[in-house]
């Protein structure tokens, strides 16, 4: 609404400045008029179709601007001492042709350097005194995963959390598809999302804008580019995505790994009381798991299949898999 009243504000004005132009006789014809109302509409049409405007396009243009006319006031104050008194005629011409030339030449070399600089000011950057939380970006499989929204209920992250709508629509062909496995997966996807939305304390924000450069690129490149743009970290559980984001410096947050850590440590001489479901892979051994998931590899527990146990750690291995307790069996209960 306010960019609509801003063009209207624009156009009245243009035209009020026309109208006063047309009454002191600088324009001939109203015709003149009818140009300006037309460019002026022009500039606004041209606003309206480029949609995506990048802060580092802009400032490479002023600046550029800036600087061309700079250059071009320092060459004309060096050669005007140089010229007759008055100067020919053609002397403005050349220092017009010499402006448009070094203004050219200032933004076309900002251009090839904005990725190297920050153009707050132009080349310097100053450090924020007070960093703002940074987004977390979600992909796919950490919302069908589901665990997020248990995260976040614990008030451990007061980050905005990000949605674009390329992994949204991702979501929803999964929860259109005709694999019932899928179809399951992709629905209980969607009901995580509207279980974060409905929550006051979270701040969800669905991201609809896509920048040119993840045009035709899968949906793991464009989360990287988009935590790129945003300064924001990807929260997944995917392996390979978490590889990729971390060959272009994106910062991730593995479910997994978070999952991990967070499960209790166990060092060799402490027990605990696992229930054996099922027999191990060496002669004797039997297997069970904690209520986290941990699996528990119990010397001499096949002797005492579906039943609980008191089990002595005797070492403990983290795999990329997770982490395996394994033990020798103490008391039977």
């Amino acid at each position: 609404m306010a960019l609509w009243i801003l063009r209207a504000v624009f156009l009245v004005t243009v035209s009020g400045v026309a109208v006063s132009l047309l009454r002191s006789d600088v324009f001939t014809s109203f015709l003149d008029f009818l140009a300006v109302v037309v460019v002026s509409l022009a500039v606004i049409g041209l606003d309206i179709v480029v949609r995506e405007k990048r802060i580092e396009i802009i400032s490479c243009v002023y600046f550029g601007i800036v600087v061309g006319l700079i250059l071009t006031f320092v060459v004309g104050a060096a050669i005007t001492p140089l010229m007759p008194n008055p100067p020919p005629e053609s002397f403005n011409g050349v220092m017009l042709i010499v402006g448009v030339v070094l203004c050219y030449a200032s933004i076309s070399f900002l251009l090839q350097t904005r990725d190297d600089f920050r153009f707050v000011i132009p080349y310097v950057e100053f450090a924020k005194e007070v960093k703002g939380l940074k987004p977390y970006i979600l992909d796919t499989s950490v919302v069908i995963d589901g665990r997020i929204a248990d995260v976040v209920e614990t008030q451990v992250m007061d980050n905005q959390l990000i949605m674009p709508r390329f992994v949204l629509n991702e979501l929803q062909a999964i929860a259109d598809s005709n694999d019932k496995l899928r179809r399951s997966r992709g629905r209980r996807g969607l009901d995580i999302l509207n279980r974060l939305r409905s929550n006051e304390s979270v701040d969800l924000h669905i991201y609809d804008r896509e920048s040119p450069e993840m045009a035709d690129q899968p949906v793991d490149m464009k989360l990287v580019l988009l935590a790129k743009r945003l300064e924001g970290k990807i929260v997944t559980g995917d392996y390979n995505l978490n590889k990729v984001a971390k060959l272009h410096n994106v910062p991730v947050i593995n479910l997994n790994d978070l999952a991990n850590a967070l499960k209790p440590a166990y060092l060799p001489g402490e027990t605990l009381r696992v229930h054996i479901v099922k027999p191990g892979e060496e002669n004797g051994q039997g297997v069970g798991y904690l209520d986290d998931g941990t699996m528990v590899v119990v010397e001499q527990g096949r002797l005492h299949m579906h039943r609980d146990v008191q089990v002595a750690v005797t070492s403990v291995l983290q795999t990329s898999a997770g982490r395996m307790i394994f033990g020798k069996c103490e008391k039977v209960s």
